[in-house]
């Protein structure tokens, strides 16, 4: 059957670059970034450049992620020079006009997975009710995270209040999400540099098929690999020399950003996650992803199938 058509549109590197790992999101990173004892039956995974088990990943992610709640707007507009914000617009208004209109209209439903701070959900708000696309709109900011959903709540507080109408909370693991998130029931799911902390990153995908509506999108905003030589060195060398010590000096935590970035370069290439994407069960179109800034971010997009 034909697929629904696509929305429109330091340390010295060292250790080994981009392969294909099986992970989960969980930003923490209060505690000490030590192993703990596991299974030697328990699968392993990635926590940046470390090779640990799977609850000591999610651990150790749900640590850095309580640890860099309150300042996590401030280092991202400090990491990106503030193209975070470039990107976050592009890929809303990548799935845009209407954010997946209907014929005749009908009410939109929306999970934003890893949402944590709200800048995707409330940019996604703004779209989808100031456009009147839709009867209603309900979204769900989605976080294994409850330190950044308290960030998100907070700033909703300022929202006018037919989007606050529109909006609630859910501490959730995107690997296995709870019942109320029913099959084929939502029209979108995006995730927003989020998905290369999932401790399974396959399982979060099937997660996201089978809660999405078919001819639902799947959408994601992610770090990606650099295309360009020359940029790539510079973007590597920013990276690892130059984040870590920003985490430190403005948040306190250095370990936490050597984490981020090292769990960047870990993750896989554009055309290594467009295939695990399509593994999942969806139909992509064209190469599957859009690169931004050289690669350094890329939007990659699916659809389940009718």
């Amino acid at each position: 059957m034909a697929s629904r058509p696509s929305l429109r549109a330091l340390r010295r590197v060292t250790a080994p670059l981009r392969n294909t790992p099986t992970q989960t999101r969980s930003l923490c990173v209060s505690a000490p970034l030590l192993n703990s004892s596991s299974s030697p039956q328990e699968r392993q995974t990635h926590f940046g450049f470390e090779t640990v088990s799977e609850s000591e990943k999610t651990k150790r992610v749900a640590n850095v992620f309580h640890s860099v709640a309150d300042s996590y707007d401030k280092m991202n507009d400090l990491m990106s020079f503030g193209y975070h914000r470039i990107w976050k617009d592009q890929f809303v208004s990548s799935l845009a006009p209407g954010l997946v209109p209907t014929n005749p209209a009908s009410d939109l439903r929306i999970l934003d997975v890893a949402g944590g701070t709200g800048d995707i959900a409330f940019r996604l708000l703004r779209t989808a009710i100031d456009t009147h696309a839709h009867p209603s709109v309900h979204l769900t900011i989605s976080d294994i995270n409850p330190s950044m959903l308290s960030v998100g709540r907070s700033r909703s507080e300022s929202l006018p209040i037919s989007h606050q109408a529109a909006l609630s909370f859910l501490e959730a693991d995107a690997t296995s999400l709870p019942p109320q998130i029913a099959d084929n029931s939502l029209d979108l799911y995006t995730v927003a540099f989020g998905i290369r902390n999932f401790t399974d990153i396959p399982a979060a995908l099937r997660e996201a098929r089978r809660v999405l509506k078919p001819g639902g999108v799947f959408a994601c905003l992610e770090f990606s690999a650099v295309d360009n030589p020359v940029l790539d060195a510079l973007y590597k060398r920013w990276s690892f020399s130059a984040i870590p010590l920003i985490g430190q000096v403005v948040a306190g935590d250095r370990d936490s950003y050597q984490y981020l970035v090292e769990s960047i370069e870990r993750f896989p290439s554009q055309e290594k996650f467009r295939d695990m994407i399509v593994d999942a069960g969806f139909v992509v179109s064209g190469d599957g992803y859009e690169n931004l800034t050289g690669g350094v971010a890329a939007v990659h997009k699916g659809i389940k199938p009718l």
